[in-house]
């Protein structure tokens, strides 16, 4: 069995990237459109030819540059914002002085604001402020007087440029804290599933050395004291804080990078439950299912098998060695129910939350955690004096994609 790193790239910014690029292709052909719609207006049509072709040329070769944040270089962006400038100051030479003065439009038109909508996805709205300014000086040259309409449409796009620049910034920081929590979350299901496999194996054994240890007496009580201490000790460190995930220093324009590790994976079909279920029976251990298999995806089921066994180690541990337990596994319409049932003494109320914060981690995590990271829920009811009952349950959506639908029918004692 092989565990593998899964890596996770988000970014909020690609669609803008995606959007932009749509734009530009739009807003050239818009200014061309306008072009040849007042063709005659204009003294120098030439000039106007010459520089639509070139556009249209430097739009079309450069749409891979604007597909996403690490091709959009600054020397990329100085040409561009090159381009558009060189549009608007050539609007004299092209057009008409009447025109300009009764508020025609510059030769790129609404093009320009493509190439600041590309700064202020790139380096957010300090560079889109800077861009924006150029634009700003270049259209009150192309007029030679500040208009009513040529301030309205400086401040139009200086604005919406800025709050572009300021949504993509407060984007990213959202997308990286994300990352940060969601590689937090895979850190800590990790961490409990290393304590649960801790608890049942290395945590018992130090138990019943401590236990064994103390009723010897002599060098075997000693043995036990130290046991004991390094119970407590492996306690206090697999159920104490995540530590920080290993994260790579990536280009914050690239998007967050969430590390996580998948769980084990193998090519194997459906496991039986009941087979596996079939080891914990015995003298003390009744198991009860239905006559024909409960196929579940491998994870599931043995997550859900080790559940079980962590059940009956409780049995053991805390209803003595005397005690019986039953095992009964229902295939329901809904999902599977195994319900693990003993007689020993029950639970006393306010003790689970006890072993909890002292860092015993049999039901909070060998069995609710295991049955959390399956989509499962585990309830357990106890009544001091009269047992205790486990109740797991694996609703259909759980079972997995391998998990072939079994005939339904309620248990049948075997």
């Amino acid at each position: 069995m092989v565990r593998r790193e899964r890596v996770i790239r988000m970014s909020v910014e690609q669609p803008l990237w995606r959007a932009l690029t749509a734009y530009r292709v739009l807003t050239s052909l818009y200014a061309i459109g306008l072009f040849a719609t007042a063709y005659e207006a204009f003294d120098r049509p030439g000039v106007a030819i010459a520089y639509y072709a070139v556009l249209s040329v430097w739009t079309l070769a450069t749409l891979p540059r604007v597909a996403n944040a690490a091709r959009c270089t600054r020397p990329f962006l100085a040409v561009d914002l090159l381009v558009a400038l060189t549009g608007i100051l050539l609007t004299p030479l092209a057009d008409s002085h009447e025109r300009i003065l009764s508020g025609g439009p510059t030769l790129p038109s609404i093009w320009t604001a493509g190439s600041v909508l590309a700064y202020a996805v790139k380096g957010g709205w300090r560079w889109a402020a800077f861009a924006s300014s150029a634009v700003a000086l270049a259209n009150l040259v192309e007029r030679g007087v500040p208009t009513r309409d040529t301030v309205h449409n400086v401040v139009l796009v200086w604005v919406a440029a800025i709050a572009i620049g300021y949504v993509v910034e407060v984007a990213r920081a959202s997308e990286r804290t994300l990352a940060r929590a969601l590689e937090i979350e895979a850190a800590t299901r990790e961490r409990e599933r290393l304590a649960r496999d801790i608890h049942d194996g290395v945590l018992q054994v130090l138990a019943m050395v401590q236990r064994r240890g103390s009723a010897l007496g002599g060098e075997a009580a000693e043995l036990g004291r130290l046991a004991g201490e390094q119970e407590v000790a492996l306690r206090t460190l697999v159920s104490g804080g995540t530590p920080p995930p290993a994260r790579v220093s990536e280009d914050a324009a690239l998007g967050a990078v969430v590390r996580a590790a998948e769980e084990p994976y193998a090519e194997e079909g459906p496991l039986d439950l009941c087979v596996l279920l079939a080891r914990y029976a015995g003298a003390r251990v009744t198991l009860s299912g239905p006559g024909s298999p409960v196929p579940l995806a491998p994870a599931v089921a043995r997550e859900l098998a080790a559940a079980v066994g962590a059940a009956l180690d409780n049995v053991r541990r805390h209803a003595g060695d005397g005690a019986s337990a039953w095992i009964l596994v229902e295939d329901e319409p809904d999902g599977i129910l195994v319900t693990v049932r003993d007689d020993g003494p029950g639970i006393p109320e306010g003790r689970l939350a006890q072993a909890e914060s002292e860092g015993r981690l049999g039901v909070a995590q060998s069995i609710r955690g295991r049955l959390r990271d399956i989509g499962g829920t585990a309830e357990l009811i106890s009544v001091p004096g009269q047992g205790t009952e486990v109740e797991l349950k694996i609703p259909n959506e759980a079972k997995g994609p391998k998990a072939p639908r079994s005939s339904r029918g309620k248990a049948e004692r075997r």
